[in-house]
């Protein structure tokens, strides 16, 4: 699992085996939350409260490249 990056405890990151489109998984205290890049959209939760979500979605904004540039690095190897 490639973390792309960690932020207040929340670690960002890719599954090894997983595919299009872009997206990345949020991981804190056994929950998880899935999110497409380009456009943001939340695909799944499971645990997150709304703030968090709210959070980690402006997080996703202010780093969309970054996500998207390591996903190309990753999968397009």
């Amino acid at each position: 699992m490639p973390t792309v990056f960690n932020f207040f405890g929340f670690r960002f990151l890719f599954y090894s085996d997983d595919h299009t489109p872009v997206h990345v998984h949020v991981i804190k205290d056994g929950h998880e939350a899935k999110y497409n890049v380009k456009p943001i959209e939340l695909v799944f939760n499971h645990g997150f409260k709304k703030h968090e979500l709210k959070m980690i979605e402006s997080v996703i904004e202010e780093n969309e490249d970054v996500i998207a540039e390591r996903w190309e690095a990753y999968f397009n190897k």
